[in-house]
């Protein structure tokens, strides 16, 4: 069995990352609130915020497409520190925002495994993108 390279691990991820984020601008757009394609999937929102979230996380997917196409060292490192500041705002913004105060039966602790699961795959993009982020240009 034929072991696969850093770089089409990284390639799979990047582009695995591209469907995630257009699949993510599809359910906002449409304004379907499946877990995992929104992380506040259970919080009031209206649609006009979903539209706003639509075609920025497009943009994301098209970054991530054009990343896993060129493969460049920029792009990359460009991935992992939006990717980083993202996951912050996340954690920050689940643990410092009142979720009774929009419906009483809303919990942070329920959108962590969301998060963790992005925790997880930009782990996954950290590792596999070593070779390329610490190059010697």
């Amino acid at each position: 069995m034929k072991k696969l390279s850093q770089d089409q691990i990284l390639k799979f991820l990047l582009y695995s990352g591209a469907v995630y984020f257009f699949g993510v601008a599809i359910a906002h757009a449409i304004g379907s609130k499946i877990p995992g394609l929104f992380v506040y999937y259970n919080v009031p929102s209206y649609p006009y915020q979903d539209r706003i979230i639509s075609f920025l996380t497009l943009g994301w997917a098209g970054l991530f497409f054009l990343t896993a196409r060129r493969m460049d060292p920029v792009y990359i490192k460009l991935i992992l520190i939006i990717g980083l500041a993202a996951i912050i705002a996340l954690v920050v913004n689940t643990s410092i925002t009142d979720f009774k105060y929009l419906d009483s039966s809303i919990s942070g602790s329920e959108f962590n495994w969301i998060i963790g699961a992005l925790i997880f795959y930009w782990l996954g993009l950290v590792m596999h993108s070593r070779h390329f982020v610490f190059k010697n240009n």
